[in-house]
């Protein structure tokens, strides 16, 4: 897949990585406009191309009474909205093969949870939308096995798929992020995109909310532009201790640019 295959993206032949940005969750109907312009001044400056990305609903949660999202309908017209008023696509996870055809009418870009990455049926019905495909890995798979993930969507025909390392589990509550894993993946002929703050997140804490490590965000997308990375993605927030949901790893919104020129720089030095 070609980035310039994305409908509204920006900056195709920058030669730039790709930014995925946006906060965990639709919280109201205001944030999601208010987070994405923000990100596109950024993006705009440095010619990077951008899509947001938004989750309208939490369906992986430790606890029952976790902020699942704020109705699904609507959240997912919140994130169409978003992509309308700036001509920028858009993303949301998916989780059934229900939902691969609701969301579809809403966003750009159907996401695969890294949990449900060997789902088959969910492969498929991602690939049958005709939408690009970004595919998580599994924090419990290889590199190399995700090459059966990107087989089951190319059996539909969609060959509009890239791939996303987000950690592997490193005992119970931690992840680490293995950097031989970006050009593994790249020999499938796919993008590959470094999710920085999920890779450090540290989960299934006692208390039942995941923990994370936000200062390290820097660090691990610094490595991932300098081990090759095609795109990074992060969750931002403006402020991420008062955020509904993985507010313990996302990027406080004010400190993005910074990590953004830090990264600029380092893909030029390539």
């Amino acid at each position: 897949m070609r980035l310039q295959e994305i409908p509204k993206i920006r900056f195709a032949e920058s030669g730039n990585f790709f930014l995925i940005a946006g906060p965990c969750v639709v919280e109201n109907d205001t944030m999601p406009l208010q987070i994405a312009e923000r990100i596109m001044k950024i993006c705009d400056t440095y010619k990077i191309p951008f899509i947001f990305k938004a989750s309208y609903k939490k369906a992986n949660r430790s606890r029952s009474d976790s902020f699942s999202g704020i109705g699904d309908e609507k959240a997912l017209r919140l994130i169409q909205q978003v992509g309308e008023t700036l001509d920028i696509p858009v993303i949301s996870d998916v989780h059934t093969e229900k939902e691969t055809e609701i969301a579809a009418g809403f966003v750009d870009i159907l996401q695969i949870p890294a949990f449900l990455c060997r789902q088959t049926e969910l492969l498929i019905a991602a690939g049958e939308t005709g939408k690009p495909v970004n595919i998580k890995k599994g924090q419990f798979v290889s590199a190399g096995s995700m090459r059966f993930a990107v087989e089951k969507v190319y059996h539909t025909g969609n060959k509009q798929v890239m791939l996303t390392e987000r950690g592997t589990t490193f005992g119970y509550n931690d992840l680490i992020v293995d950097f031989r894993n970006i050009p593994e993946m790249q020999q499938f002929d796919v993008p590959v995109i470094v999710d920085v703050t999920h890779s450090l997140q540290q989960p299934n804490q006692v208390g039942g909310i995941t923990g994370g490590r936000p200062d390290l965000i820097a660090t691990i997308a610094r490595a991932s532009i300098a081990a090759g990375a095609d795109g990074i993605f992060l969750e931002t927030h403006p402020n991420p201790s008062q955020a509904l949901s993985d507010g313990a790893n996302m990027l406080r919104l004010d400190l993005l640019e910074s990590v953004i020129e830090t990264l600029v720089r380092i893909r030029k030095a390539l």
